[in-house]
């Protein structure tokens, strides 16, 4: 586990390695000539075209190795200097640890050595020996999928903020493996199973997390599969599966809910622990780098940047996030040159929806994010104006000030950012407080899964379940992901979203913290469906280019029914069941229309889904102010209706979910790795 290894590290020593990394300790003469054998120090001819790209990324990760081959630039089918990236990690690898004066070193050779052999399990009893093979199995659920950032031009101004904010980020890992309940089961990984301390890091925790074996108990890094505990509150009270909706009937039930402490025994009752004193180490750790990062900021350019870091220290010494937040809100788009978010948000990870986690999102901003500000700042009042229309009363429609989303290109995710599979592409933040009412701050996330890997695996995902007819109007290009992204993030500050109050209770009190998860968010995807036609009218959008962005928004949605509806302890999974919502809904109206005896685009299977385009409209409109309606009022009923009907019916509906499931994880799914050049 990161958070275990990197610990006994001084952060001077933690500095400097990241300081390695972001390119201050590479060596010279990175561009070796290209070969497809080299001698290693012992005069051995080491053939380098034994693996594929795709193969070695693979055994890379499965042995827990820090490298990546990016890319075969010259089509030789044999890895060279200029193409090995090395990646972040509780490794602390360096690029000069493999390559020196442009030639690799012998630890590069042990490497591919390494992962030419094949794990031998042959001394082990027979339930070690399956238990590893599944982990295997697993890892290879996970195709290692990179995001590297060029910092070469980078000021020494940049590279010294950029290795603070890396060495936090190593800290924020640690928090989140208390808050997981996993930090101290990382001693329990067998020492000579690189496979399984691979798979603790990657899912931050022993438990497989694939959809194909999430649900299997002997898929474990341990040996002994422990129980599922969150860290956040006490084992004793997790045994009774009703724990969550408990806490709030207690005396101090609005404390013990608070979303910046855990809770802790205290006598015969309960107590909340503000975060300051669960973690209070890793947080003062925290604040000294981040001090640090920004007294390294000496020009006025980054002042909003140097603000931030500086608010963001004191937050982390006084578990008061508000003032972090509002420096954060000042240093969006055209302010810095840089993304950063570093706190606790996100309450999805654990089983009361109520805690929030810990991570670090950094990022470069992209300066593209002008094109979509200047469609849609103008129109902001009137989104607002469409849906508080669909919500009726008691909604009533707010003077809305939020900022449009930047684009970001990210650099580094950690912590509760850092998930297994996927990532995050789009984000409005914070969650709670003055700042989200104001309207935050919204992000997409612009350089994630477009590389040509990403790319190609889609295609085909996409050819397997569309008919051609549809599949005719799929594509790949990143633009109208990024569209739907943009118009997400937007409306979850339009219409009852934060802390709006329906008959004088926020969601969470009355659908429950995971219910009240999947609406917001189910909202919000809908409210993005929605605003694709309604910029159509507007005629700020094509009529062909919203098409294209319908279809791509299918396939987002099969992409996460295909991970299931629920997790292997029982919680909800927000987005699978939103998506399935979407669907089943489009489905039932005949929008969606699954023609059995015609096969998909690809030639190859029987079955196909064809979008009726001009049905779209009154069908996603219908949902649209359903879900507004139920937020707006308060309806819990209603939303355990929409629940039972399109996410737990064994219907015809369900059956097809299976299908797509089928088709869909026929590819594994990225796992995102990071590197700086």
């Amino acid at each position: 586990m990161q958070s275990r290894l990197v610990a006994a590290q001084p952060l001077a020593s933690l500095l400097a390695s990241s300081l390695c990394l972001l390119g201050g300790c590479h060596a010279p003469g990175a561009g070796a000539t290209p070969a497809t054998s080299a001698a290693t120090a012992s005069g051995e001819v080491l053939k380098l075209d034994q693996l594929s790209r795709e193969e070695f990324n693979f055994r890379a990760a499965e042995r827990f190795l820090p490298i990546f081959w990016r890319a075969d630039d010259n089509a030789n089918r044999s890895i060279e200097p200029v193409e090995l990236a090395v990646l972040w990690g509780p490794q602390r690898a360096r690029r000069a640890d493999y390559i020196a004066e442009g030639r690799y070193t012998p630890a590069f050779y042990a490497a591919y050595r390494a992962m030419l052999r094949p794990f031998d399990d042959s001394a082990l009893d027979v339930k070690e020996r399956e238990r590893r093979a599944l982990v295997r199995q697993e890892l290879r659920y996970g195709k290692p999928t990179l995001v590297e950032t060029d910092l070469a031009g980078a000021t020494e101004e940049e590279r010294q903020v950029a290795a603070r904010i890396f060495s936090a980020a190593v800290l924020i890992e640690q928090i989140h493996a208390k808050q997981l309940g996993t930090a101290s089961l990382a001693a329990q990984v067998p020492a000579d199973d690189s496979a399984s301390r691979a798979l603790f890091h990657r899912n931050q925790g022993p438990f497989c997390a694939s959809p194909q074996l999430e649900k299997t108990p002997a898929c474990n890094a341990l040996p002994i599969p422990p129980k599922r505990i969150s860290g956040l509150y006490p084992a004793a009270l997790q045994s009774d599966p009703k724990f969550c909706d408990a806490l709030g009937s207690q005396p101090n039930g609005k404390e013990l809910k608070d979303h910046f402490s855990t809770v802790i025994e205290a006598g015969k009752g309960l107590r909340a622990l503000p975060y300051t004193e669960a973690y209070p180490d890793e947080m003062r750790a925290i604040a000294v780098e981040l001090d640090a990062a920004a007294a390294a900021i000496t020009s006025t350019a980054e002042a909003p940047l140097k603000a931030y870091l500086s608010a963001a220290a004191g937050a982390f010494r006084s578990n008061d996030w508000e003032p972090a937040n509002l420096a954060w809100q000042k240093m969006g788009g055209s302010s810095s040159h840089w993304y950063l978010r570093i706190a606790p948000d996100e309450v999805y990870y654990e089983p009361c929806a109520l805690k929030a986690g810990f991570f670090v999102g950094f990022a470069r901003i992209n300066p593209d994010s002008k094109t979509w500000q200047d469609k849609l700042a103008p129109v902001k009042g009137e989104m607002e104006k469409a849906l508080a229309t669909l919500a009726g009363p008691p909604y009533k429609a707010r003077d809305v000030q939020f900022k449009l989303p930047d684009f970001i290109d990210m650099v580094l995710n950690a912590g509760d950012s850092r998930s297994p599979h996927g990532a995050t592409i789009g984000q409005s933040l914070p969650n709670w407080g003055p700042v989200a009412a104001a309207g935050g701050r919204t992000v997409a996330m612009t350089n994630l899964y477009t590389d040509s890997d990403s790319r190609q695996t889609l295609k085909r995902q996409m050819s397997s379940l569309f008919c051609a007819a549809t599949d005719a109007r799929a594509t790949t290009d990143p633009k109208p992901g990024t569209m739907s992204t943009v118009l997400h993030e937007a409306a979850h500050n339009l219409g009852p979203s934060h802390d709006y109050l329906a008959a004088g209770k926020k969601a969470e009190q009355i659908f429950g913290g995971p219910l009240a998860s999947t609406l917001e968010e189910l909202k919000a995807q809908t409210s993005a469906l929605y605003f694709s036609e309604w910029l159509v009218q507007k005629k700020l959008l094509s009529a062909g280019e919203a098409e294209e962005a319908h279809v791509r928004d299918v396939a987002w949605a099969f992409g996460h029914i295909s991970r299931g509806m629920y997790e292997a302890d029982g919680k909800p999974k927000n987005y699978s069941q939103l998506a399935s919502i979407q669907l089943g809904t489009l489905f039932a109206s005949g929008a969606l229309k699954w023609k059995a005896t015609e096969n998909a685009a690809n030639g190859a299977d029987q079955g196909c889904f064809e979008l009726d385009f001009p049905k779209w409209r009154s069908s996603i409109d219908a949902l649209a102010a359903r879900v507004l309606k139920i937020k707006g009022r308060g309806d819990r009923k209603d939303a355990e209706a929409l629940k039972a009907s399109f996410v737990d019916a064994s219907d015809e509906w369900s059956k097809l979910r299976a299908v797509i499931t089928e088709r869909w994880l026929r590819a594994p799914k990225a796992t995102f790795v990071y590197s700086v050049r």
